[in-house]
């Protein structure tokens, strides 16, 4: 049964046909936070991705209701509507516009309470800045300084918040300062509905270098497979045709099997034997 079945005002039903109607023009609809994503970013987001996705802002409520109302696998998308959400649609598949949403990422300067993505580092070296207050800012903030031929010095290479640990304003403040800015700002995505399938950020998040590494790896196994088990393909049968002439020569020298190709190796192998008895008759 429909939550979302009381009257809506005009302008609201408006808005959830857009929004259905939106849904069906598109291989892929998704949810996408767009928190703390600047206007003027967001902006330059959506000339980027035109032609290839189109994002769509809507209240919650209203997401809520449309994704009701068209019921079915749509209702598993509605859990993820939560907080900033917008809608994302596209014909791309998922795995192309995830990656192309973190190729439109940006740096910002971190703002106090945030988690720190990554291992936030500063290097040690001298600063722009002048002697000042700004050296008592840095080692407040945990980064040793000290004055240098007139300058501000970072005394060495400090790491000010460990991946995952939240960003105070002291820190924050003296990052900025220095031009750090550690904060991938952009689109992410929440989730993303497509041919009937339901993708969540992990699953997007490939590693290609790592995939390819376990293709290349995969046909050169197959590759051995085929030739040491004498399986014939396109690919592998001149190297199983070399491996077994190069087998049998071998044998034919061992036999010894007399043939014109292989005579000469056979010489070669008395020749070597004869000459090693006698050496080692020679020693006695």
């Amino acid at each position: 049964m429909a939550l979302y079945t009381q009257h809506l005002p005009d302008w609201k039903r408006q808005e959830v046909e857009a929004i259905k109607e939106k849904t069906g023009e598109f291989k892929l609809v998704g949810l996408v936070d767009v928190y703390g994503i600047p206007a003027t970013q967001l902006q330059q987001i959506r000339r980027n991705l035109r032609g290839i996705a189109v994002i769509k802002m809507a209240r919650n409520t209203l997401m809520h209701h449309s994704f009701d109302e068209l019921g079915g696998d749509f209702e598993s998308v509605r859990k993820y509507i939560n907080g900033n959400t917008a809608l994302i649609y596209s014909n791309e598949n998922p795995f192309r516009l995830y990656k192309l949403l973190e190729q439109n990422k940006t740096k910002m300067a971190a703002k106090a309470g945030q988690t720190a993505p990554e291992d936030i580092v500063v290097a040690k070296g001298p600063t722009t800045f002048k002697p000042g207050p700004i050296v008592g800012e840095l080692q407040q903030a945990g980064i040793p300084a000290a004055i240098q031929g007139g300058k501000v010095q970072i005394k060495e290479t400090k790491t000010v918040v460990k991946k995952g640990g939240v960003i105070n304003a002291k820190q924050a403040d003296v990052l900025a300062k220095l031009g750090v800015k550690p904060m991938d700002v952009g689109l992410v995505i929440q989730v993303v509905f497509y041919q009937g399938s339901v993708f969540e950020p992990d699953v997007l998040n490939v590693d290609e270098a790592a995939i390819l590494a376990q293709i290349q790896l995969a046909a050169a196994q197959a590759f051995n497979l085929s030739v040491n088990a004498a399986i014939p393909t396109a690919e592998t049968i001149g190297a199983i045709l070399t491996k077994a002439e190069r087998e049998a020569r071998s044998l034919g020298v061992e036999a010894p099997v007399y043939a014109k190709e292989i005579v000469g190796a056979i010489i070669g192998k008395a020749y070597r034997e004869t000459a090693a008895v006698q050496t080692a008759v020679g020693e006695y």
